[in-house]
């Protein structure tokens, strides 16, 4: 779980979220290369996103002996509800789909003295004997550093939106 701190309001994080041009300012965060965003659909106050993700960190040399690290890619698909601020996601590997499993949620909820926290909650597998649990961490740290990386850029973002 990664609980991410917003100055913006809810609302404002959950529109932000669901905005495809949003995914273009999050760059030069470490471990993960800047997302691309492969779809976005509206349908009245559900809005889905398909994200392609590519790990960029490095990785420990027994890793990489099992694991290419040019093909830790994966596209997020996910489920925005901007009534409730509620993101379902499941990510789906562009490689080793056999090998790797994800899936989790978001809410935002507003702070009682302002701003908004994102909870991110999910879970990650990698099937891979010996080295799975290390590619675990490697993928985790980096979403974790991604997702604290983030706040900055996503405040920054929404405070360049008209009101």
């Amino acid at each position: 779980m990664v609980d991410q701190v917003f100055a913006a309001s809810g609302d404002a994080v959950a529109r932000a979220y669901a905005d495809p041009a949003l995914y273009d300012h999050l760059s030069g965060l470490p471990k993960l290369d800047t997302p691309e965003v492969l779809d976005h659909r509206v349908d009245g106050t559900t809005v889905r996103l398909a994200i392609r993700y590519r790990f960029i960190g490095e990785l420990a040399t027994a890793v990489t002996a099992v694991v290419d690290p040019r093909k830790l890619s994966w596209v997020e698909h996910s489920v925005h509800d901007l009534v409730t601020r509620s993101i379902r996601y499941k990510l789906a590997p562009d490689h080793y789909a056999d090998r790797l499993q994800s899936a989790g949620t978001c809410a935002i909820t507003d702070r009682d003295n302002g701003g908004s926290v994102r909870t991110v909650k999910g879970s990650l597998k990698v099937k891979a004997l010996i080295v799975g649990g290390a590619v675990e961490r490697a993928i985790v740290s980096g979403l974790r550093e991604h997702l604290s990386g983030e706040v900055a850029l996503v405040e920054r973002y929404v405070a360049s939106l008209p009101p």
